[in-house]
């Protein structure tokens, strides 16, 4: 998600850095790129969690977590009202609930008249990815407002050593989503972070629709996908729940969150058919055609 450009003002400069960016004057209000960039969903996303705010689980090892913050309008200035935020993560020894009923460390809740939102839980820890890659400690968090494009994105925290070797955390567009963690005093600590709100292209939820089903390899029966949506994205099925999409216009999806050059799209034919193209800098385009079988 690409930030947005300053409103430039004539002759005032920069006057202050908030938890979003820059903030600058228009000639009538402070205004700024609070546009909080997009980060990749993960594999361990399950809808429907528990309408909570205290994830805390008795008798279980954490360190305790208030985090706390507003979900902004794309002004900048006027909250959202009303929106729904989603907070998932790992437990203290790196394993997330992707099954029980339990719905360990996840939860919803709605913004309230002045767009805050806050959990209680703890702070998660890094865990070992696979092929070397070592995590860091990260919230998942997904924001759904009616009128703006849904959020993906992740939190991470300032001192994890995992963070330059990671390629999402270290990728410049999550320096502002990089946070402190700061003692309560009282054997827990507060994380802050606000959210500014874009609006993006969406696809109508009838057109969605026609592009929901089965499809298989062209020439193949192996490797075949599901496809579904949920609040105007286009999902992959997975063995948790799914991967999201979002609609970039001209019959193409793309997976959000990739900020270094790499991208993996799915572009549909108007035959029904649709090409998924994978790149990564310094590696050849991959693509592969699939065609609908139910």
């Amino acid at each position: 998600m690409k930030r947005r450009k300053f409103i430039e003002a004539s002759a005032i400069s920069v006057v202050a850095v908030s938890s979003f960016g820059f903030i600058k004057f228009d000639g009538k209000k402070f205004v700024g790129d609070c546009e909080t960039t997009t980060d990749i969903l993960g594999p361990f996303y399950r809808p429907d969690s528990p309408m909570r705010n205290d994830l805390n689980i008795p008798g279980k090892k954490g360190k305790p977590i208030h985090l706390s913050g507003k979900i902004m309008n794309e002004d900048c200035v006027t909250p959202y009202p009303n929106a729904k935020v989603e907070l998932w993560h790992c437990d203290a020894d790196g394993v997330y609930d992707n099954s029980t009923p339990a719905y360990n460390y996840r939860g919803t809740v709605m913004t309230d008249s002045k767009g805050q939102y806050s959990f209680d839980t703890i702070l998660p820890v890094p865990y070992d990815a696979g092929g070397g890659l070592i995590r860091p400690a990260h919230y998942h968090l997904m924001v759904t407002a009616p009128g703006y494009q849904t959020l993906v994105t992740q939190l991470y925290f300032s001192g994890d050593e995992n963070i330059k070797n990671d390629p999402w955390a270290s990728n410049d567009a999550a320096k502002n989503r990089v946070l402190q963690v700061t003692p309560d005093g009282n054997n827990g600590s507060i994380v802050s972070f606000n959210v500014g709100l874009s609006k993006k292209l969406g696809m109508e939820k009838a057109s969605l629709e026609k592009l929901v089903g089965i499809y298989k390899p062209e020439g193949g029966e192996d490797g075949k996908i599901e496809l579904f949506q949920k609040e105007g994205k286009l999902w992959i099925k997975n063995e948790v729940f799914g991967t999201a999409f979002d609609y970039l216009g001209d019959n193409t999806f793309e997976y959000p969150g990739l900020h270094d050059g790499s991208y993996r799209r799915m572009i549909f034919q108007p035959d029904g058919s649709f090409k998924l193209e994978m790149f990564r800098p310094g590696s050849d385009k991959q693509t592969q055609a699939f065609i609908k079988a139910s």
